[in-house]
């Protein structure tokens, strides 16, 4: 039986998202990757049990992760079951819904009626009665967003969710977003970029705005689904993401220039004392602008690594435009 560390507060930094007044760890762990059938379920549950003792109390996952789609759900469900049930009140849960997820007219974008059935599925994959978090993972551009919010707003008043998201989201829709779930009596809590040293978008006003309207951040694929790591300082290895036929990263990407620039910037992580990975995520939290980034861990040696990240968050003005020369060139 799974008993927690009893210093597992100890160390994480949390992060008060937007006004509201839930905190988030600096680092949460996302599902994205490495939570489906083709992994053990004890290695899974492995790096479940060891993010919460290190105190990454967030698990972010959608109705999508795998694969297949559902798995990475059903895998949280098993491990809930087994290992977190004491500890549910200590752990927030997030889900998304916005990507297909299964055939025909309903089962993707922004309706009312794909909404709300959804997480109806997702509760029964977890075996949970709500969620912390529900999101729109994408804007749906043929649904008003009155539809879209009033979903979230639904789910709430449902009892099916605490607090509710977007994702992927521009500055504009974000704004009216917030509008309408603020006059509606659900604040939006938080949005979910991509963000990264190497995908600077959200500087293009959507930290702006999210600072305007007070509401959290979390970043995704703040390792660039690992260019970000020291996998590929020598180029494509064998076995790695841009050698596979994945779609998230592709073999064109790494580029005999882009590898110029992370071998540069992993030499400004060693004089930090850090790995290219660990300053990578600083970077995404430094100043305290992003509430949480999202990690992904196949072991838990990779987890306990990216956590360590938190032990130097500062950067000084040099290390910043060094960085910035480095990217920008």
């Amino acid at each position: 039986m799974y008993t927690a560390h009893p210093d597992r507060y100890a160390d994480m930094p949390y992060r008060r998202t937007g006004r509201s007044g839930l905190k988030l760890p600096a680092l949460s762990l996302g599902l994205w990757h490495n939570f489906g059938p083709d992994r053990p379920a004890e290695t899974q549950r492995a790096i479940l049990r060891r993010a919460f003792d290190l105190g990454v109390t967030h698990f972010d996952l959608a109705n999508n992760y795998g694969p297949p789609p559902g798995a990475a759900e059903s895998a949280l469900g098993e491990a809930l079951k087994a290992d977190f049930a004491p500890y549910r009140d200590e752990l927030v849960i997030s889900t998304k819904a916005g990507y297909l997820m299964w055939p025909g007219p309903y089962g993707e974008w922004g309706s009312r009626k794909y909404l709300l059935s959804s997480l109806d599925q997702s509760l029964a994959r977890m075996g949970l009665d709500y969620v912390d978090i529900f999101y729109s993972h994408r804007p749906d551009p043929e649904t008003p967003f009155e539809e879209t919010m009033g979903a979230l707003h639904s789910a709430v008043q449902q009892g099916k969710a605490l607090y509710v998201g977007v994702s992927n989201y521009s500055p504009e829709e974000t704004r009216e977003a917030a509008r309408i779930l603020g006059e509606l009596g659900t604040p939006l809590l938080i949005h979910q970029p991509r963000y990264s040293m190497l995908d600077r978008r959200p500087e293009d006003g959507l930290l702006d705005t999210l600072d305007e309207l007070r509401v959290g951040s979390i970043a995704y694929s703040p390792l660039e689904q690992g260019l970000l790591t020291s996998r590929y300082l020598d180029g494509i290895p064998e076995g790695s993401r841009a050698a596979s036929d994945s779609p998230f990263l592709s073999a064109d990407t790494v580029t005999e220039d882009l590898v110029e620039q992370l071998r540069a910037l992993a030499g400004i992580a060693e004089a930090r004392g850090q790995s290219l990975a660990q300053m990578a995520l600083a970077w995404v939290l430094r100043g305290g602008r992003v509430t949480s980034a999202l990690i992904g861990a196949s072991s838990t040696q990779q987890l306990e690594d990216r956590v360590t990240a938190t032990h130097a968050l500062d950067f000084d003005e040099e290390e910043l435009a060094r960085i910035d020369a480095i990217i920008k060139r």
